[in-house]
């Protein structure tokens, strides 16, 4: 005697049916006529990827510029089928996709798209963070010199940071809207992208190479001593001074701590 699939079976079976084209019509269901109608089914199935589809675009569109809307929605298949939702909430859809492009064979001739992926996936994060207010520039003042080289920041929680061996951060912001893309020389060196939602704009820019990890390792609760010397380790030239100055003119610090120090261990910041 046969057992009849369970509900979650039977859901399961209808979400790979919807996404995979060579599937037949689940069991069970049926058309208005009681019969299974796979004609009806692939117009379902048809939206469902054309919906998710155009959510990736919506998401990516430098991306879609960059290797075209007819590529992409083809890309944007592969990667439904490969990668369905997993929550009902669509602005979770599409973190993967960076690292989906990433391996996807045919844009290999394409070494920065990925990194650009990124950078659009980090601005779509950073708009939708909770608002918190972040930290004035006087309560740092207000730190004695012994005190902060082992003060620990908490960052506002929609700043990014995406590091690229090429210019991604130029290619990006050539294919936005109607600005007119260039030549670009990809051995010129790579850039950073600072990303952070300021009110309910997000700005995106380049940072030094040296300031990009001092603030991953601020983002790692590194203290700020130590942060300096990843930072010097990556660029002798970085300036503490101005790297701090900048980053609390753009408001990015939400909190910070001390922790206790035996006095023998104090050090002071150059």
């Amino acid at each position: 005697m046969s057992v009849m699939p369970s509900l979650e079976e039977r859901q399961q079976a209808f979400a790979a049916a919807l996404l995979d084209p060579e599937r037949p019509v689940p069991k069970g269901l049926v058309g208005p006529d009681g019969r299974p109608s796979l004609k009806r089914f692939n117009v379902y199935r048809n939206n469902v990827v054309a919906g998710l589809t155009a959510t990736l675009k919506d998401a990516f569109p430098a991306v879609a510029r960059i290797v075209g809307e007819e590529f992409f929605l083809a890309m944007g298949r592969i990667y439904v089928a490969t990668e369905p939702p997993t929550s009902p909430i669509m602005l979770d859809y599409g973190k993967g996709f960076p690292g989906f492009i990433q391996g996807f064979a045919p844009v290999a001739g394409l070494p920065y798209l990925a990194d650009v992926a990124c950078i659009e996936r980090a601005w779509v994060e950073a708009y939708h963070t909770a608002d918190v207010e972040p930290l004035e520039a006087i309560v740092f003042a207000q730190i004695s010199a012994s005190d902060l080289p082992h003060v620990r920041v908490t960052l506002h929680p929609s700043l990014r940071i995406v590091r690229s061996e090429f210019p991604s951060l130029t290619i990006w912001q050539m294919n936005l809207g109607d600005a007119v893309p260039t030549e670009i020389d990809l051995e010129a060196g790579g850039e950073n992208a600072f990303i952070l939602r300021s009110g309910a704009d997000v700005e995106v820019r380049a940072l030094p190479t040296g300031a990009a990890e001092f603030i991953a390792a601020l983002a790692e609760r590194h203290s700020m001593i130590e942060a300096m010397k990843q930072a010097m380790t990556a660029d002798p030239r970085f300036d503490l001074s101005a790297c701090l100055s900048g980053l609390m003119a753009a408001r990015v610090f939400a909190g910070f701590d001390i922790p206790p120090v035996h006095p023998g261990q104090r050090e002071q910041v150059p």
